[in-house]
């Protein structure tokens, strides 16, 4: 059945307007960490700089240690996406595969989990963590965001090993291959797309969280990147909007070129998965 070319024309203006609306957001905050104090003050303010100025992006790097804490963030979600891949997988090749009384019972526990107010657990979760010395450590951080990020990690995976066909596992079996090197051989290149989907949500909300880390880490040295964007705003509510939109920027290029990365790797596991289904 062939398109109308008025069904295609609007498809077009519906995909350039996601477009623009998932851009602007970036757009603005790339035109604002240019302008200068003075254009802020601006009682008619314009869209693009007057004046571009790159004055904000020297101060977001010297006044508050940005660097330091965006390696902080990199090397806390790099370790907790890891780590997350890591346990997840055969826990979820476990739940999808073998018949057990309790598959229902997780499954339902790992929805559950998902609603728990964050508020509720903190208090308990420092208390423990500091009785094990890891409070104030970047590895009690990424212990915490990894059990933050499983049950939504066990869950996507579950599903993409659902989908994998039993019968190529039968195959590998009748063939004289072990359930590891089935699961090695066979299930994970064909796991690729679901992996890198679950890498990408992990790597991204260890990236941006805030509030387990505000609790955490005391140290100046151990902040986050989130934390240390929160400076910027003032105690009496001023706020440094052009070193804060620079800062912004910066903050947004690691996983833009983690996302970047991984999408080309998304893209040529979809097809291997194609050609090996």
């Amino acid at each position: 059945m062939r398109t109308r070319p008025t069904t295609r024309v609007a498809q077009y203006v519906a995909v350039l307007a996601y477009l623009i609306f998932l851009g602007f957001p970036l757009v603005w905050l790339i035109s604002a960490s240019l302008k200068s104090p003075r254009e802020f003050a601006n009682l008619n303010p314009t869209f693009l700089p007057q004046s571009p100025t790159f004055s904000n992006f020297t101060d977001a790097l010297e006044e508050q240690g940005l660097v330091r804490s965006m390696l902080n963030s990199l090397q806390i979600s790099v370790a907790t996406t890891v780590l997350v891949l890591i346990v997840s997988l055969p826990v979820a090749y476990g739940l999808a595969r073998l018949r057990s009384r309790l598959r229902p019972i997780t499954n339902g526990w790992i929805l559950v989990s998902q609603v728990f107010p964050v508020i509720l657990i903190v208090i308990p979760l420092f208390v423990i963590l500091r009785q094990l010395h890891l409070t104030n450590t970047l590895p009690g951080v990424v212990i915490v965001y990894m059990v933050w990020s499983m049950p939504f990690a066990l869950w996507m995976l579950q599903g993409y090993v659902a989908a994998v066909p039993r019968e190529l596992e039968e195959a590998a079996s009748v063939d004289g291959a072990s359930r590891l090197r089935t699961i090695v051989s066979i299930v994970m290149p064909l796991l690729r797309p679901g992996l890198i989907a679950t890498a990408m949500f992990t790597f991204i909300s260890a990236w941006n969280e805030f509030f387990f880390a505000l609790v955490l880490l005391q140290d100046p040295e151990l902040k986050t990147l989130p934390l240390v964007l929160a400076r910027f705003v003032g105690a009496e509510g001023q706020v440094q909007f052009g070193p804060l939109a620079a800062a912004s920027v910066l903050a947004t290029v690691p996983s833009l070129v983690f996302f970047a990365f991984l999408q080309r790797r998304l893209t040529s596991g979809l097809l291997s998965g194609a050609v090996k289904g």
